[in-house]
C-alpha cells in the first residue's frame, strides 16, 4: 500500500467506523487520557486502512453492538477492535509488519531455504504471532508431506516430462505460495 493509499484509507476509517461511532454516543475508555483515546484512533486507522468500506460498516455495526465501559457507553480498545477487524477481513501479507520481520529474519530465511515457508505464512495469518521455536520445530514437521511431495513431483516432471492435471495444479500453486514467500521476504510484497 503506497503512501496516497495509506491515506485514503485511513480517511476512509475515519468516516466509516470512527465518526458513527462517536454519532451513536461512544465515548474515550476512562482508561485513556483525550491524548491517549486521539493516538489510539489514529493509530487504529493507520492498522485498519487496508479494509474495505463494506467490511468497515460491518466492523462499525460489531463495535457499536458490543460498546465498552461500565454503563455500555465507550469505544472499546484498539486491540479488540483490531481482532474483530481481522475476523471480519484480515489484513493482506504486504499489510503486516509481523509478517515481513518473520520473512526477514533468520526463521523466515530458513523457512524459505528449507520449503516450508508457505506453511509458516500461514501460522502467522493465523495466529498473528512471532513463532518460538517450538512452534517452528511444528510447523517444519507438519510441512514434510508437502515438501516430500513436490520433491517427488519434481522427479517424475524431470523423468517423464509430464504430470497429471491435479498434480500439475497442486505442483503450481505450491511454487506460487513460495514465491510469494520470497517477495515477502524481499520487501516487494
Amino acid at each position: 500500500m503506497n503512501g496516497e493509499e495509506q491515506a485514503q484509507g485511513e480517511k476512509r476509517v475515519m468516516r466509516l467506523l470512527v465518526e458513527p461511532l462517536k454519532k451513536r454516543g461512544l465515548a474515550k475508555p476512562t482508561t485513556l487520557t483525550v491524548a491517549g483515546f486521539d493516538e489510539m484512533i489514529r493509530d487504529m486507522c493507520a492498522r485498519l486502512a487496508y479494509m474495505s468500506e463494506a467490511s468497515l460498516m460491518a466492523l462499525e455495526e460489531q463495535v457499536a453492538a458490543n460498546p465498552g465501559g461500565k454503563d455500555r457507553d465507550r469505544f472499546p480498545i484498539s486491540n479488540l477492535i483490531l481482532s474483530w477487524a481481522a475476523d471480519i477481513q484480515p489484513p493482506g501479507d504486504g499489510a503486516s509488519p509481523l509478517i515481513r520481520a518473520v520473512f526477514a529474519h533468520a526463521c523466515g530465511q530458513t523457512a524459505l531455504a528449507e520449503g516450508w515457508a508457505p506453511e509458516l505464512l500461514a501460522e502467522l495469518r493465523k495466529t498473528r504471532r512471532w513463532p518460538g521455536g517450538w512452534t517452528l520445530k511444528t510447523i517444519r514437521e507438519g510441512a514434510g508431506p508437502a515438501l516430500r511431495r513436490l520433491h517427488d513431483l519434481d522427479a517424475r516432471l524431470a523423468r517423464e516430462g509430464e504430470i497429471g492435471p491435479a498434480d500439475r495444479d497442486w505442483r503450481d500453486q505450491r511454487l506460487a505460495a513460495i514465491r510469494r514467500c520470497w517477495e515477502i521476504a524481499e520487501g516487494q510484497a
